[in-house]
């Protein structure tokens, strides 16, 4: 055995002495260059690992561990050379060093995507080992010095490549050319942009137990203390090394989570409405709640209490997070928000006695918060927890609205429906983290059965995407080096991505608390709003509880009925024409169906349209809209481009034979297809699924649009396909509204 280390330890050495060979020499350089660069992978790791250490103290364990590692596994290396003979030690011993301190900074939390770790790692070690070794004879040998300036001047421009496109943003493949239809601007009307600061002054302040061990703004500078609450039976996952980890960073565990918040209070008399946001899954010690004061500022200068919600400690860390299991407790805490201002409002000591009008609430959540929100206002109306009844709820505050941002919908198990209550989500198209807009799924399944006016919205937002709605977040949805491989040119700044946020929140606020319905246009068409907002493409979705949807091709696969046997459905030449499920860009269900129809009039000279006649009139008025949800689609059959116009007419006959008509495009045009880069490497982009995704869209026109005649008696509707050549599109809602 002795013998066997004493061989080990000579094979192990490197070449030493003044006269050494250009190969030596190249040996050696070898050896340290890839020291370097294991090194590298370990000092990577080390400052993208976030776990409350402080870098300068982690870094360097880091480095220590990397050292010993890149030894040991050379040692390995070695031994291999002596048990089975033929293996080169030199070249073993170095590369499975360098691969094995790769994989030991891989475990200690250096993250490189899987889909390039093969090839970037080749090109690594072989422009490491040629300009390191060249610059050792450079340095210290005296032959062939032309040859090695060239090695290295190779081995530099090997590295300077991969190295620039990683520093650089990246590109924009897909741009879009695009004008909507000119509207109406509500500035030129004397509607004030909602995005920009109201009248109020405000007092801003922290609430919290007092105790919080990391965060001072939850310790001695809390303005109201308040008192913890017990999550033992509402998130039992909390368990095993995600609890333990938990409890050493933050202090306490499940049985005492804290009530914090971050509020902005207007200075403004009477009983004030409340909205409560609150961040998604980010890293539990990258804090998120400071990343909504642009929104909490903003809505406290229209007179509401905005609290920015701290749930940080059940989001995800280096020892995981709960995988959408928790997402009752982010629900739940936020109702236990409520109680704690409930009780402050019903104080005659407190501050706040009948300060706060608990029949006037806004949730607002953000990633999984904008899912938790929607969960919430379910559980507001239950007597029990549905997933343990043992817990009781007593809440019943007046949620009037919800605000998801780039929300996810299914994290949780259940598929929540939703009665009578306001909505809005807000949608970045370049979300490489929520990658579709699933605030849509949850718009489709919110239905109005009272008589009170109530609104939901979807608005989708080319060139924007997940993080810059959180001013902390930033313009990476990935983090660790996986932010390098971000493909960020197409992006909007936060600044502008957020002030779309502050339009949009700020006018849905204004609406379900103060009944501004002068800002519905807002909702319904973007280009209202141009002068408020970054230029960019939007798609609107909107629908009222007035609506009156006749058409929606939920009921069965029968292409020729509708359901409870409104109207008839019939096609004239068409070469496409079928309905189905439309789905999101990885297949999953967008929570819809819809007719697909596609035209092509250079194959054909004949009339090709789609008509719907009703089997009993609908009455119509002065004060009547049409109702229609279209979008850009596709077949195999018919090919175009991205942007070219769809525009098509729109007939309307009556049951006397009075006809109207207009175009589309004369009120709105159907947006181009908004495609999308979310990694600068093609082998990144494939688990997004398509580049693009079909984006439904509202479109109203006035009946008056149609005919100047005061009452109609609409008996059918036909689409015909004579002003773009060719063309898919998906139609979908198609109704009408009398107010």
């Amino acid at each position: 055995m002795a013998s066997f280390f004493n061989r080990l330890r000579s094979v192990n050495q490197l070449p030493k002495g003044s006269n050494l060979s250009q190969t030596q020499l190249f040996i050696k350089g070898a050896f340290y260059g890839l020291l370097l660069l294991s090194l590298s992978f370990m000092v990577i790791g080390g400052l993208f690992f976030r776990n409350g250490i402080s870098p300068y103290l982690q870094i360097p364990v880091y480095i220590i561990a990397g050292i010993l590692g890149f030894y040991l596994f050379r040692w390995v290396g070695s031994a291999l050379h002596l048990v089975v003979k033929g293996i080169p030690t030199i070249a073993v011993s170095l590369i499975l060093a360098t691969l094995l301190t790769f994989h030991l900074a891989d475990y200690m939390r250096f993250s490189w995507p899987g889909a390039l770790v093969q090839n970037s790692l080749i090109t690594a070690i072989f422009a490491i080992v040629l300009l390191a070794g060249s610059l050792m004879n450079l340095v210290r040998g005296n032959r062939n010095k032309g040859l090695y300036s060239l090695f290295v001047i190779i081995a530099l421009a090997i590295i300077a490549y991969p190295v620039y496109l990683l520093m650089d943003e990246g590109s924009n493949p897909h741009p879009i050319n695009f004008e909507q239809t000119k509207a109406p601007l509500l500035s030129e009307m004397g509607i004030n942009n909602p995005g920009e600061k109201g009248t109020y002054d405000f007092d801003y302040f922290t609430y919290g137990n007092g105790t919080d061990e990391r965060r001072p703004e939850y310790a001695e500078e809390v303005k109201y203390k308040t008192e913890t609450v017990d999550a033992s039976l509402i998130i039992p996952e909390w368990t095993g090394k995600k609890a333990k980890w938990r409890e050493r960073y933050w202090g306490f565990g499940m049985k005492e989570f804290p009530i914090n918040g971050r509020t902005w209070m207007p200075k403004k008399e009477g009983k004030l409405p409340l909205v409560l946001i609150v961040h998604g899954n980010h890293g539990m010690e990258h804090y998120s709640d400071p990343g909504y004061a642009y929104l909490g500022e903003l809505l406290a200068s229209k007179g509401f209490i905005t609290v920015s919600v701290d749930e940080n400690f059940i989001n995800g860390t280096w020892s995981g997070d709960f995988g959408g299991r928790e997402m009752p407790a982010r629900a739940w805490l936020l109702l236990k928000h409520l109680s704690q201002w409930r009780d402050w409002n019903n104080d005659k000591a407190s501050d706040f006695f009948e300060k706060i009008d608990m029949d006037n609430i806004v949730l607002m959540g953000h990633s999984r918060g904008g899912e938790a929100v929607s969960i919430a206002a379910a559980y507001n109306k239950l007597s029990h927890f549905p997933d343990n009844a043992l817990v009781e709820f007593d809440f019943n505050f007046g949620i009037q609205g919800i605000v998801a941002i780039a929300p996810t919908d299914a994290r949780y198990f259940r598929r929540l429906d939703l009665e009578n209550i306001n909505f809005l989500s807000i949608q970045g198209a370049y979300d490489a983290d929520e990658a579709s807009f699933f605030g849509l799924r949850q718009y489709q399944r919110i239905s109005y059965t009272d008589s009170i006016h109530r609104i939901k919205v979807g608005l989708y937002a080319n060139q924007a995407n997940h993080g810059q709605f959180n001013s902390i977040w930033g313009r990476h949805d990935f983090g660790g080096t996986s932010c390098w491989f971000m493909n960020t040119a197409p992006l909007i700044t936060g600044e502008e991505q957020r002030q779309i946020a502050k339009t949009y929140i700020a006018a849905f606020t204004e609406y379900v608390f103060n009944q501004k319905t002068e800002y519905a246009p807002i909702f319904n068409n973007s280009a209202t709003a141009k002068d408020w907002l970054p230029e960019v493409v939007y798609v609107n979705n909107f629908q009222t509880s007035e609506n009156q949807i006749l058409i929606d091709y939920e009921e069965d696969i029968v292409v020729t009925t509708t359901k409870n046997d409104i109207a008839t459905i019939s096609a004239q030449n068409l070469d496409v024409w079928y309905e189905q499920d439309l789905k999101m860009r990885d297949n999953g269900l967008q929570g819809t169906n819809a007719a697909i129809i596609g035209w092509n009039n250079d194959s054909s000279m004949v009339e090709k349209s789609y008509t719907l006649s009703f089997n009993e009139p609908v009455s119509l008025d002065s004060t009547s809209t049409l109702l229609f949800s279209f979008a850009r689609a596709d077949d195999s059959k018919i090919k175009m481009e991205d942007n070219d116009e769809l525009n098509f007419t729109i007939e309307l006959f009556s049951q006397n034979g009075d006809v109207g008509s207009t175009t589309l495009s004369e009120h709105k045009k159907i947006a181009p297809k908004i495609k999308v880069k979310y990694m600068k490497f093609k082998a990144m982009n494939g688990s997004f699924g398509n580049n693009w995704e079909l984006a439904m869209e509202t479109f109203e026109i006035p009946f008056s649009e149609f005919s100047n005649l005061g009452n109609f008696e609409w008996s059918s509707l036909r689409l015909v396909f004579d002003q773009s050549s060719k063309g898919v599109i998906a139609v979908d809602n198609i109704g009408y509204r009398n107010k």
